[in-house]
């Protein structure tokens, strides 16, 4: 068996799974990307299997601590462990994250469930290498009428795969509908953002309408509006939901329709949108909302850019403080797991003392427990939020 020899001050000493170029002293044997490998330490000593990929970063992605095959026989047992996970802890749920990477020891393998239909991402060598025995393996134990592959994740280069989208069971889908807690989304799950919807937040939706009801409500980075139908659904005064995209405000007026429920949907750049309304309520016009959702996508896909990243959360948080009045509600998330909790924590304070303005917590928020966390892999763990009270004459 091929593998590598890690040097002592390698993460995987304190229980990460990952292995950076940087921490391998030793490669022996002729491994090839998408091989398993055996990972050793410096007195060949035997830490675990390992999927291998020398054109990442992350070269190595242990799997498993014992001597492990990614046979059909181990397919079939942690495909099975998740889904049984799922329909324990969310039973009856049409739309759930069946499968989570690192999370249900299956690095880079995403499976999504949207009824009937499941779509597939395979976003490591290894598992893109073996993508059809692992479809296999879940029509076997799901029955889907059909499985998309939505290989069009930005996070493919570093991997060095190509981009591509394909029926890999069934007929093509089209659009149709689903319902999570509550609210109804027509997906399309060839073009929609992710593998069809944004998963990880549908609980944060409930969560974050139950401060709507009489309030005007602002959904900026809206994408398909699950913000401003949940917000509306509550009994908000009025929900205006903004995003840059033209296709995801044509979705926001679908889904409106779909739950009978008025969305003020516009086109425009959120940062934009912001400035403006900023500078209006600041030349002394009148405040058009009383709680304002900001939920953008990644700023930073690497650390290289986490200044700007952080700069651009301060921007949008100070805005939307300075556009809403005593009493207003403020409810911000972040997706990204390099801007960790205190950092965005950290970032929505600055944001307040130069407002200047005083926020009392109201709730926090994280990922669905389709997206569980593992402790020893902090970057399972990327989506987080807050929703804040603005108190008057502090």
């Amino acid at each position: 068996m091929s593998g590598l020899i890690v040097a002592p001050r390698a993460r995987v000493f304190q229980g990460h799974d990952w292995i950076y170029g940087s921490e391998v002293r030793k490669v022996f044997g002729d491994p090839k990307p998408g091989d398993v490998v055996a990972v050793k330490d410096f007195r060949d000593r035997f830490l675990g299997s390992a999927i291998y990929n020398p054109h990442s970063q992350i070269v190595a992605r242990r799997f498993s601590r014992r001597k492990q095959k990614l046979d059909r026989d181990f397919f079939v047992r942690r495909l099975r462990q998740a889904i049984e996970m799922r329909r324990q802890i969310m039973p009856e749920e049409e739309l759930l994250r069946l499968v989570w990477s690192e999370s249900d020891g299956l690095p880079g393998l995403i499976v999504d469930q949207y009824a009937d239909v499941l779509v597939v991402q395979a976003l490591t060598c290894a598992m893109e290498m073996r993508i059809e025995e692992i479809v296999d393996v879940l029509r076997e134990l799901m029955s889907p009428r059909g499985v998309l592959l939505r290989n069009d994740s930005p996070m493919l280069a570093a991997e060095g795969l190509p981009v591509r989208t394909e029926i890999l069971f069934g007929e093509e889908p089209q659009p149709f509908e689903v319902t999570g807690r509550g609210i109804r989304f027509l997906v399309d799950l060839k073009l929609g953002q992710k593998t069809g919807l944004y998963l990880d937040q549908l609980d944060n939706y409930a969560d974050a309408a139950r401060f709507a009801r009489g309030k005007r409500v602002l959904d900026c980075f809206c994408n398909q509006g699950g913000f401003a139908l949940a917000c509306a659904r509550a009994g908000a005064a009025s929900v205006t939901a903004v995003d840059v995209s033209g296709e995801a405000i044509e979705s926001v007026k679908r889904n409106a329709a779909l739950n009978r429920v008025a969305i003020d949907a516009v086109v425009d750049n959120a940062f934009d949108f912001l400035k403006r309304e900023a500078q209006r309520v600041k030349d002394g016009g009148e405040r058009q909302w009383d709680m304002i959702i900001l939920d953008p996508p990644s700023f930073t896909r690497n650390k290289k850019s986490l200044n700007d990243a952080m700069r651009g959360y301060k921007e949008i948080h100070l805005r939307a403080m300075k556009m809403l009045g005593p009493g207003g509600v403020l409810s911000t998330y972040c997706c990204s797991h390099h801007v960790g909790r205190e950092l965005f924590l950290n970032s929505i304070r600055d944001a307040a003392v130069d407002a200047p303005a005083t926020l009392r917590l109201l709730a926090t928020h994280g990922q669905r427990p389709d997206h569980p966390v593992l402790l020893h892999l902090p970057e399972t763990e990327y989506l987080k939020g807050f929703t804040y009270e603005l108190l008057a004459g502090r």
